[in-house]
């Protein structure tokens, strides 16, 4: 299902076809575009009793956006999104009614609308109870975004560490949750722990004055990170081999960035990075780790060159760099690598690759406590079927299959990754920390 698949059975006569031929009818995804509005429609926030204090919170923080806010459900209303907090729920049955309120309205959900819930993580200590509700919301909140059509999406919010719904770190995931930049983003539940900054000054332009390194950025995902970044104010350093110098060359114009020719593989990547970085820009805010190699057989069919050269480029060379940037001693530093669905699913003929994407998810999860002590962070983006030139050269059934997989039913495109890097790379995501957001549609793998 290519977008030209997708676009042809959302229009004209191939639409009609479409659906007395009983085809797969994938919704056309509202992405990011400056000036757009943050939702599709009134955004309605509802709550159990106990949880009202938080949710009047939110609603607080919806209208500072200036959204339609509203808390009873109506029929004479399409809603763009509905927001369900959970905060204080101490019994399963406590949700009971706010649940089924949020279901009362789903039949009137626009199309690309959005349904978020906010909850609190189980805690050691927490009585059988109370923890069954806390957990509960995971399973409620993946089951109703497979419910959800029309490229709506439903993600949660989860709160750790006694994080208030009023932090800045809260209100960035929640308002990345609800926008456009989230098209692709579906059924991800997201820890927000209570390390907190300033909110941007702008919204729009969260990076403002920052200074960014994306590996492997002369084309595909690594392009359209650098874009985004960009677009969000970073300057772009562009890191690629020499090979790919003219593709590098073009991104790095095209963002009015700098081109840094360097195989991460070497020794010395990390110091070269840096040093590039401060003597061209003046320090280092954000590092990203896109570059990656495909060299995918069989177990049973793989040699030591095709293992080795993706744990090289893979793994080994993300874990050398970031030694470098932690001896470096850099405050505020935003890590953000390049996991994959097929690190924490497996996928046949990818030991090598998921190997080294779950030792991604390993190393993040270690590092963002010694980044944290200096107020940085480390994430990792997981992504599932991108359309990209890497995953054109699959077969055309077996590709076929793969968009079908995901809740929302098509492939995403290298800018729904970037749009999920780009909102942790950003200081106002400070809470999250040590975490995998997929970037999947709801693959129904890995979930």
């Amino acid at each position: 299902m290519t977008d030209r698949y997708t676009k042809a059975v959302n229009s004209g006569f191939t639409k009609t076809l479409a659906k007395r031929l009983g085809l797969p009818r994938p919704a056309i995804l509202r992405r990011y575009r400056a000036g757009d509005p943050l939702t599709v429609g009134p955004v309605l926030v509802v709550s159990d009793g106990a949880s009202k204090a938080d949710a009047d919170a939110v609603a607080q923080t919806l209208l500072g956006w200036d959204l339609d806010v509203r808390r009873d459900p109506t029929d004479d209303v399409r809603w763009g999104a509905v927001v369900l907090v959970l905060t204080e729920t101490a019994r399963p049955a406590d949700a009971s009614e706010a649940v089924l309120s949020v279901g009362s309205v789903l039949r009137r959900l626009a199309g690309n609308g959005r349904v978020v819930t906010v909850s609190r993580a189980p805690a050691d200590g927490d009585a059988p109870e109370l923890a069954a509700a806390r957990n509960a919301v995971d399973g409620f909140l993946r089951s109703l975004a497979k419910e959800l059509r029309g490229g709506a999406t439903g993600n949660g919010i989860v709160l750790t560490g006694g994080a208030a719904v009023d932090q800045t770190s809260v209100r960035a995931t929640l308002r990345f949750f609800l926008s456009a930049k989230s098209a692709y983003v579906d059924g991800q539940l997201l820890p927000v722990g209570p390390a907190d900054a300033e909110a941007p000054t702008s919204w729009d332009r969260p990076l403002e004055g920052k200074v960014a390194v994306v590996t492997g950025a002369a084309r595909g995902i690594g392009a359209a990170i650098a874009r985004t970044l960009a677009r969000d104010g970073a300057t772009v350093v562009c890191v690629d081999v020499p090979a790919a110098g003219e593709g590098l060359a073009r991104t790095a114009n095209a963002v009015g960035g700098t081109a840094l020719q360097l195989d991460v593989t070497a020794e010395d990547a990390g110091q070269r990075i840096l040093q590039h970085a401060r003597e061209r820009h003046g320090g280092l805010d954000v590092v990203v780790h896109n570059a990656g190699i495909l060299r995918d057989k069989l177990l049973a069919n793989m040699k030591p060159a095709q293992w080795d050269a993706v744990i090289a480029v893979n793994l080994a060379a993300q874990l050398r760099i970031n030694e470098a940037l932690l001896d470096a001693g850099l405050d505020g530093l935003h890590v953000v690598s390049l996991a994959s669905t097929s690190g924490i699913a497996g996928n046949k003929g990818q030991t090598n690759y998921a190997f080294s994407k779950a030792g991604v998810i390993g190393h993040t999860r270690a590092t963002a406590p010694l980044l944290g002590a200096r107020g940085g962070t480390a994430n990792a983006v997981a992504p599932g079927f991108i359309e990209t030139d890497m995953t054109a050269s699959i077969p055309f059934a077996t590709r076929s299959v793969a968009r079908l997989l995901p809740t929302l039913s098509q492939g995403g495109e290298p800018v729904d990754v970037a749009e999920a890097i780009a909102f942790l790379a950003s200081p106002a995501a400070a809470g999250v920390n040590g975490q995998v957001l997929r970037v999947c549609g709801q693959h129904m793998v890995g979930q």
